[in-house]
């Protein structure tokens, strides 16, 4: 049975998150998005931890996996994650670092929350800011509960990832040093998509998994991994398939368009240039404005450690689909800016109760049957997000990247990238 996860997410205790980032609104927003399995995000916060334990109530004995009380139905299953923030020094240079963390259980996530409270300042952020080195955390992790899951967020992004221009490493090893053994997977971000890190070639023994960073309701599985999982799934059966890199259990994954993500070019937002990685080898990496060092952007620091051509493919690999939110669709295709408007709201829930889930619409339901509910424009602008025939002027320096699906631009084309590959 098909699975759709998105693990990588938020509560309302992080910052610049929304105040609408609650269970009972998660589980809604997963049945309408299309969504199986969501990660409860932000696991170490005391008093989301304490609505976890309240809200939340396991599948069956030992399943790992948790409904919300209020849910007549195991439709949403939660799954016990963090994101956790290390800043640290190694090799004479301070490294920060973005991680996620799966606990196994209710149990095993109380004593990580009670050892790392011990030490750290867990209330001031959903996200804290911990001390400590990756291999550290890894040790700590595993000497509580064997079957921790970490691995690397949005493993290119300048700032806070393994692979970050600014204070990442080269390796996974030179990271993780020797634990990077009980490292299985790694998390692509929204600036990079797989096709980008098949080109790396010490990714391949690792687990390419996609979720979503949400900071709000709405961009829940925006970007999401695939399963294929028992009737009746369990933590350990999704440790074992992520541990195991099996490909015959992980279908594909759901990704952002990746020049849409905020840091895939170089540039300078401050001086408002951008630039491809030839360009920014041309200027030696500095900014013509300011004349200081550009910020290096995922596509930049994905080319530097590729050991592999442009447009290889990862024979086996799961594939993937690109995807725009359906909101954004439907304001472009109105006309209007907000994809919070009243007009893009009427016209989403129209689609979604005659149609089913957002991702379904997305992906699966016909093209004519989209133009019967919502008009021929919205159904146009599903079939050129599905076929790639779009426009994107890519984002750069924590500025998203800007779509235009109905307005084309021979130079920004993205046509026939969105096969599943």
């Amino acid at each position: 049975m098909q699975y759709i996860a998105d693990f990588h997410i938020h509560s309302r205790f992080s910052r610049a998150c929304s105040k609408e980032l609650t269970l009972a609104n998660l589980d809604a927003t997963c049945r309408i998005k299309g969504v199986q399995i969501i990660g409860t995000g932000d696991m170490t916060h005391p008093e989301w931890f304490r609505e976890i334990r309240s809200e939340l109530v396991e599948t069956e004995d030992l399943s790992g996996l948790y409904r919300h009380r209020d849910a007549l139905d195991n439709q949403v299953l939660f799954t016990l994650t963090t994101e956790l923030a290390l800043i640290y020094k190694d090799e004479e240079r301070v490294r920060r670092l973005h991680l996620v963390v799966h606990a196994p259980n209710i149990e095993a996530a109380s004593e990580l929350n009670r050892q790392l409270g011990e030490r750290f300042n867990l209330k001031s952020d959903g996200r804290p800011i911990l001390g400590v080195s990756a291999p550290d955390l890894v040790k700590l992790c595993l000497k509580i509960h064997p079957q921790f899951l970490i691995y690397p967020a949005h493993i290119w992004t300048p700032w806070f990832s393994v692979f970050g221009s600014k204070s990442g490493f080269n390796s996974m090893e030179a990271c993780f040093k020797d634990q990077a053994k009980f490292i299985y997977a790694y998390e692509t971000g929204l600036s990079s998509d797989p096709a980008m890190n098949w080109r790396v070639s010490q990714l391949d023994k690792l687990s390419l998994l996609s979720s979503s960073d949400a900071h709000s309701l709405p961009n829940i599985a925006r970007e999401a991994t695939v399963f294929d999982l028992s009737n009746c799934p369990t933590y350990a059966e999704i440790f074992e398939v992520i541990k195991n890199c099996d490909w015959s259990k992980i279908i594909k994954t759901l990704e952002f368009y990746p020049e849409e993500g905020m840091y895939h070019f170089d540039g300078h937002r401050d001086c408002s240039v951008s630039f491809e990685p030839k360009q920014t080898m041309k200027l030696g990496g500095i900014c013509p404005v300011c004349k200081k060092p550009l910020i290096i952007g995922v596509a930049n620091r994905a080319e530097e450690l590729a050991d592999r051509p442009d447009g290889y493919h990862l024979k086996g690999a799961p594939g993937f689909v690109k995807l725009i939110e359906l909101d954004k669709i439907i304001a472009e295709a109105c006309g209007v800016k907000s994809r919070t408007s009243v007009k893009v709201r009427l016209m989403y829930d129209t689609l979604i109760k005659t149609l089913g889930s957002e991702l379904d619409i997305l992906m699966h339901c016909s093209i004519e049957a989209i133009a019967q509910v919502a008009g021929e424009r919205v159904a146009e602008g599903v079939r050129r997000v599905r076929t790639g025939e779009i426009s994107i002027v890519p984002g750069f320096d924590g500025q998203y990247g800007r779509i235009s699906i109905f307005k084309q631009s021979t130079t920004n084309n993205v046509r026939g990238q969105n096969k599943l590959l």
